[in-house]
């Protein structure tokens, strides 16, 4: 999934520490194995259709549902972090994440699987947030964003190993649906021991040199209706440009590439798989490339203009699936590594605990709606292996939800390049922050 979070304050020494490395390591870990987990309807949908008769609404929902407890729950968890520290709910929602994957895993009947998927949601949102925060601690300001951007990118290596696993772990696939929700489950019991591992090495930094608890400021609805318009200019592409690209990558694409483009499971998934390895290597070149030139508006509006373009390569022509790989790949590398940075600088320090809270809410709503329309509309469609083309209604939606983020991408870059924008088209700010 799309996430992060401006560095937290650094205290008692941890940012000398050589000890920072092993906890980014650790919370590098358990991002992996909770994206690893968060997609894997994926690859198994076109199995959960033929072997299980399930519809593309209850597939669809399965991936939808993940993001109903972040809905609800996207403002308390922030509230907890600040309470009880972020090694202490990453260890907890760790444990939350385990017990949801297992009962994926068991999957019997649909009621449990959906459930699994619920309780994994309330772990999936809660536990980025807490693992930024957390790598946050460790690290000063002049190295916080090359660790966001490593963490960033070994959290895409989760979501690139689940798309190529039909091929690495093809036994477990011709098994049936699932022999790889298993595997899941496994990986996000390693991502546990990880969270754990992470919870000792904090506590340990604690009692050597105790740190200073930070305090974040308090939620104020009211003052959300004073944000100025870049604010909400970039609310709004943070929420559309996640409505399409996670609904689409992580449920839909690679039954698309079987049933439409006539892939094999394991050619489908490598195919899609494209995307998040390009997001790999590249969120970190973006980042830096936006630090030396500056140019954020710009460079996030170029990226957003390569999701409609995706849709049409992929609905509107005979182009090798790979090309719309590349497109949605580098439009996947260039809007993260930008938009988060971008909003810190928009938003007030403290009131970014307010703007981050708004965000994550709308986010998830944007990801839940999306993921039951794109269902609803192949349903009514008649989507699948014998009706290719009842695919069309789905791309048409993601198509069009897509111009609506590019506009909202224009309006922002066109706010500051005027008088009221917060420099986001200047180099290399420094001590530069936001007044939304």
């Amino acid at each position: 999934m799309t996430h992060s979070s401006p560095a937290g304050a650094v205290s008692g020494g941890r940012d000398s520490s050589p000890l920072r490395w092993a906890a980014l390591a650790l919370a590098a870990a358990t991002i992996f194995s909770s994206y690893y987990e968060s997609d894997a309807i994926g690859p198994i949908a076109d199995l959960l259709e033929r072997q299980r008769g399930f519809t593309q609404s209850q597939i669809g929902d399965l991936t939808a549902v993940i993001s109903l407890p972040n809905i609800l729950l996207a403002v308390l968890n922030g509230v907890l972090i600040d309470r009880f520290g972020p090694a202490r709910i990453i260890l907890w929602t760790a444990v939350t994440g385990f017990v949801g994957a297992v009962l994926t895993a068991i999957g019997t009947p649909y009621e449990l699987m959906w459930c699994g998927r619920l309780v994994f949601g309330i772990s999936e949102g809660a536990i980025f947030i807490a693992l930024v925060a957390g790598v946050a601690q460790w690290f000063s300001r002049r190295e916080i964003a090359l660790a966001t951007a490593i963490f960033l990118s070994l959290a895409r290596v989760g979501s690139f190993t689940l798309d190529v696993s039909p091929s690495w772990a093809r036994p477990l696939y011709d098994a049936g649906w699932q022999p790889p929700l298993w595997l899941g489950a496994a990986i996000t019991g390693g991502g546990l021991v990880s969270a754990l591992l992470f919870r000792a090495l904090d506590a340990r930094h604690v009692r050597d040199t105790p740190a200073p608890a930070v305090t974040g400021e308090r939620l104020s609805w009211s003052a959300i209706w004073t944000f100025d318009l870049s604010f909400w200019y970039i609310l709004g592409l943070h929420v559309l440009y996640a409505a399409v690209f996670f609904p689409f990558r992580q449920t839909y694409a690679i039954e698309y590439l079987q049933h439409v483009k006539g892939l094999a499971l394991q050619q489908a998934g490598n195919v899609n798989s494209g995307v998040f390895a390009a997001a790999i290597f590249a969120t970190p070149l973006f980042g830096l490339l936006a630090d030396r030139v500056g140019h954020r508006a710009l460079m996030l509006t170029l990226g957003t203009l390569l999701l409609p373009i995706t849709f049409i390569v992929l609905g509107l022509t005979d182009l090798n699936p790979w090309i719309s790989t590349v497109l949605m790949g580098v439009s996947f590398a260039l809007v993260p590594a930008i938009i988060w940075p971008s909003t810190t600088l928009i938003v007030d320090p403290r009131r970014l605990g307010t703007a981050l809270g708004v965000i994550t809410l709308l986010q998830n709503v944007g990801l839940w709606g999306s993921n039951r329309i794109a269902g609803w509309l192949a349903d009514k469609a008649g989507a699948g292996p014998q009706n290719p083309a009842g695919y069309a209604t789905m791309l048409w939606f993601f198509g069009l939800l897509s111009l609506t983020a590019l506009t909202s991408a224009v309006l922002l870059w066109r706010r500051e390049m005027g008088p009221h924008g917060h420099g986001l088209e200047l180099a290399r700010l420094r001590g530069t922050r936001g007044v939304a």
